[in-house]
């Protein structure tokens, strides 16, 4: 699928790779743009920039996904693509991060994507044309060694597009998962705050949010289900469908040596 005078509307759209994508997907020639995101300011003033429209959105509640699809349609007509971009970092660690932080994250890191194909299949399938897009993560098809609340959810996300594309593929929708690893953006920050995390997020490279643009446009045009910004990611996938017990061993040893090299260097 190509982005010319396409509706597009991208969730979390106010900074990071939802800034990036909207601002690619405007130089790609979209006929009409929606920034969707709880930051109701920087969201107009990245509306702004490409005439587009500015919706306040909460990604954890169906009726503010439900609104921002109805705002959407009302101003420019049936969205085309649909790029369910919003997420949460979690809490770190393990099963010790309480249960608002649970229901949190996977209200926004799943659900939200959940609400948005319960919304829009039904006129999708009817004009058999549109493209569901959710943001998700390596996390989602490795793990994150530092967060498990993030590593689940972001696994139910990529399980959830790999469902909706078997199952509405041949009925004109096209989706397509988003798995970058290390992105320059203020939720990376967190994440490298551990050791552990940090060195598995860096061990492909950190890249801009632009170059994960650039990878979602070459990904739609081909209409890849699997969108990777990291080629190492499908080499570590590859890795872990081979030799799962071979992978598990590595990334404990990975973790092993992280967390071990502050007291080593103290």
């Amino acid at each position: 699928m190509e982005l010319a005078d396409r509706h597009v509307v991208v969730t979390g759209g106010a900074g990071g790779i939802g800034r990036a994508l909207i601002r690619r997907f405007s130089a790609e020639g979209a006929r009409a743009l929606v920034v969707a995101d709880r930051d109701l300011d920087h969201a107009r003033s990245v509306a702004r920039e490409v005439d587009g429209l500015a919706v306040e959105l909460d990604a954890g509640r169906e009726d503010s996904v439900r609104a921002l699809i109805a705002e959407a349609t009302s101003a420019n007509g049936p969205i085309d693509i649909f790029i369910s971009n919003a997420g949460v970092p979690g809490a770190m660690g393990g099963p010790e991060a309480d249960d608002d932080a649970w229901d949190e994250a996977w209200r926004v890191n799943v659900m939200a994507h959940v609400w948005a194909a319960r919304a829009l299949l039904p006129e999708m399938v009817e004009r058999r044309d549109g493209y569901l897009i959710n943001t998700a993560s390596a996390a989602g098809l490795l793990t994150q060694v530092s967060a498990l609340v993030y590593s689940v959810t972001k696994h139910a996300a990529v399980s959830l597009a790999e469902w909706l594309a078997i199952e509405y593929g041949d009925s004109g929708v096209h989706v397509s998962c988003i798995c970058p690893q290390g992105v320059r953006t203020p939720m990376l920050d967190l994440a490298m705050e551990d050791p552990a995390g940090a060195a598995a997020l860096t061990a492909g490279g950190l890249i801009e949010p632009e170059d994960v643009a650039d990878a979602v446009v070459a990904g739609i045009r081909d209409e890849r289900v699997l969108i990777l910004p990291h080629e190492n990611v499908a080499q570590f996938l590859a890795l872990k469908g081979s030799d799962t017990e071979r992978w598990i061993k590595g990334m404990r040893r990975l973790v092993r040596e992280a967390r071990s090299t502050p007291t080593e260097n103290a």
